[in-house]
């Protein structure tokens, strides 16, 4: 796999003709990758110090629509600029375009400081906590989206009617079926591959037309950056194959939803820290109290997991979606799984999340949530077992976009571990998505009442 880029290695290609043009990127809200395209030789003389960019992109919902009620910017505030400093370390090939190279990149104020409410900035924040404390987070996703046979154009222009999933049955695990998706999903491997990200497999998931890609684990900032990289790549590769991928967690009631499970352990002395052989299912007291954290602050987190008003319809019984936050060893219907039992590679497992999270915002808040259980020194409750959809008296995941915002508004935890500024600007997120839903006339309600009412 080729290593990341520097400088040095970038201006050789430079001179070599082999590289023109250099994305800079930085995270939106929404996950998304957004920025600029330099020139090659501009980046080399210049961009790689810094460029600069609207602060409104860390204040806009989905649709670019510029969100009112947030402290950091605002039209009253004129909408000034933030710094893009490029995180060098992060220099690598973008082959899925021709003679391209990307970065990640930061945003700071013009003080030179982090923007703390800037999904990277908050995970960096989580991670150096970690860090002071001696331990490595090391973390994983497994992204789930739908693959289409139409364009993404035609799907825009038909208003997402008559979508056609590339496989038109249930073909999970399916060596068969999933040939049908090798257009898209081959290149897919190979171009990550070839960017420096190491994809370990794809596979056909529980649902027609859906599609798993898999991401060995790395530290948690790499992992975020990995997993932002390919939801991008993911796009272009449908794009230039004339298909379309939605990340979405539910794009249609009788389907099942996309995830985004979430593997976390940390790491001491370049070892597992979550493991000891002699503890229950392998797992360490300091596993055991991250665990404890995780469950304990399960409902203020959910709204990093399931940030849009349709993140919450995929949580549906018997859909492999969990509905309670409860753990249990190798488990699918609970919210978190312990894998790897009895193993050096024992960890946990978090089921909430779906494909529309924003990795960066959901590590940190799994971080956040399992290291105060450690500085707490919380106890693991009971291990449950059996199917969790039927469970009764026990810790469920909020029901709706309303419940995760009040749960995030009047987390304590989160307001510690991320600050009262960043809290109450992903508060006000949550609040417009569900003023929109409130607002907006759908297509069911149309169906539904045009003639019958």
């Amino acid at each position: 796999m080729p290593a990341n880029l520097t400088l040095d290695t970038l201006r050789a290609a430079v001179e070599a003709g082999e590289i023109d043009t250099v994305l800079c990127c930085v995270c939106d809200m929404q996950g998304r990758l957004v920025g600029k395209r330099f020139h090659a030789q501009h980046f080399l003389d210049s961009g790689h110090k810094e460029t600069h960019g609207c602060n409104y992109l860390l204040a806009l919902d989905a649709e670019m629509v510029t969100v009112p009620g947030y402290k950091s910017a605002s039209w009253e505030s004129g909408y000034g600029d933030y710094v893009h400093k490029p995180d060098l370390g992060t220099l690598r090939r973008a082959p899925w375009l021709p003679g391209t190279a990307m970065v990640m990149a930061d945003f700071l104020d013009h003080h030179g400081e982090p923007v703390p409410h800037a999904p990277r900035s908050v995970l960096k924040r989580q991670v150096e906590r970690a860090r002071a404390m001696g331990l490595e987070p090391m973390m994983a996703t497994e992204l789930e989206f739908f693959l289409f046979e139409e364009s993404f154009e035609q799907l825009w222009d038909a208003r997402y009617r008559r979508m056609t999933p590339v496989v038109r049955y249930n073909n999970d695990y399916g060596i068969f079926g999933s040939s049908r998706e090798e257009a898209v999903m081959r290149p897919l491997r190979n171009t990550l591959f070839a960017a420096g990200i190491p994809v370990e497999n794809t596979k056909g998931e529980a649902e027609a037309g859906q599609e798993e890609i898999n991401i060995r684990y790395s530290d948690a900032l790499d992992t975020a950056d990995m997993h932002s990289i390919v939801k991008m790549v993911t796009k272009e590769i449908a794009h230039q194959q004339g298909r379309s991928v939605t990340f979405m967690a539910k794009y249609a009631t009788d389907r099942a939803g996309s995830s985004s499970h979430i593997h976390q352990s940390l790491w001491r002395d370049g070892a597992n820290a979550f493991r000891d052989p002699e503890g229950e299912h392998g797992m360490s007291a300091l596993m055991r109290s991250y665990l404890a954290g995780l469950l304990a602050h399960a409902a203020e987190c959910t709204y990093f997991l399931a940030p849009y008003v349709n993140s919450y319809k995929r949580f549906t019984v018997g859909m492999f979606a969990p509905t309670k936050a409860v753990w249990s060893t190798d488990n699918r219907t609970a919210g978190y799984r312990v894998c790897g039992a009895d193993t050096k590679g024992v960890r946990v497992e978090c089921r909430v999340g779906g494909a529309d999270l924003n990795p960066y915002l959901a590590l940190a808040a799994q971080l956040a949530a399992g290291l105060d259980g450690i500085e707490k020194g919380l106890e693991l409750e009971p291990e449950m077992a059996g199917d969790m959809y039927s469970a009764e008296g026990v810790r469920a995941i909020p029901r709706n976009l309303r419940e995760a915002a009040e749960a995030l508004t009047g987390s304590a935890m989160l307001r510690a571990a991320f600050g009262d500024d960043v809290v109450d600007h992903y508060h006000r997120a949550a609040t417009w998505e569900v003023e929109e839903a409130d607002r907006l006339v759908s297509d069911v309600e149309l169906m539904r009442g045009f003639e019958r009412l």
